[in-house]
């Protein structure tokens, strides 16, 4: 009786157990680029559907998050919009050798606020269209937003006439926000911001050879201590996981 008594109890405690376990796990800290914000949320939520901690994640213009990484930021993971940043963390030697992995592919466009009038059609020369200014960028110094648009209109011959007119954003939601707030007739972000966006109109698609190739690549910090780092890192590249991020407009690799 006393044993048939233990083992009952001992299957009423057993539904709390799982709670229990996964709050004494550490959730993984992701710092992804500003424009990853509803689809590693996303990523995050189908992790924990798994039963799994979910994701802490937080966002930033990948130049500020690379540099919170160098400056000894405790994170997991980190997803940059760009390769540079990425490689100046790797040679500080701040990345786990082996988990560095192209992720995501994106375009850049240019939008303006929905439902403003004036012809912004193709048969517009881009450098007129842009040239009355301001001109919404992510920082074309340090943002790789900004960084690939300012490489696009040089290409495409349009930078003189828009360099002193541009609004800089500190991220590339940032620059979508002057737009969307009007504070800025045009700017320049990727697809997936304005696809984010209601408040904002696609005009123009700028030709992807105009700039180098928009990559976001994915790596394991070593200064991670969740335990699901990794396996959160090989659900992001697996085919499950870049389905998510094809669903918000992104291009896996």
């Amino acid at each position: 009786m006393i044993e048939r008594r233990a083992l009952l109890l001992g299957l009423a405690a057993t539904p709390l157990a799982g709670p229990r376990a996964l709050a004494a796990v550490r959730a993984p800290l992701v710092l992804a680029a500003a424009s990853l914000q509803e689809s590693m949320t996303a990523a995050a939520a189908a992790w924990a559907a798994k039963g799994r901690a979910r994701p802490v994640c937080s966002f930033a213009a990948s130049s500020a998050l690379a540099r919170q990484i160098a400056a000894g930021a405790a994170a997991d993971l980190f997803v940059s919009a760009d390769e540079p940043w990425m490689d100046d963390i790797e040679k500080r030697g701040l990345i786990v050798p082996g988990t560095r992995a192209a992720f995501l592919g994106n375009s850049l466009v240019v939008v303006r606020p929905r439902g403003a009038r004036g012809n912004a059609g193709a048969g517009v020369p881009l450098a007129k269209l842009l040239g009355g200014g301001p001109l919404a960028l992510a920082d074309p110094d340090a943002v790789p937003a900004g960084r690939y648009a300012r490489a696009s209109l040089q290409k495409l011959g349009a930078w003189d006439a828009v360099a002193s007119k541009v609004v800089r954003g500190e991220s590339v939601r940032a620059a979508l926000a002057f737009v969307e707030r009007g504070a800025a007739p045009f700017g320049i972000v990727y697809a997936t911001d304005a696809r984010a966006s209601a408040r904002v109109e696609v005009v123009r698609v700028l030709p992807d050879a105009s700039h180098p190739p928009i990559r976001y690549p994915l790596a394991r910090l070593k200064a991670a201590a969740s335990p699901d780092a990794e396996p959160f890192r090989r659900f992001l590249l697996s085919g499950e996981g870049r389905a998510i991020f094809r669903r918000f407009g992104f291009v896996p690799l």
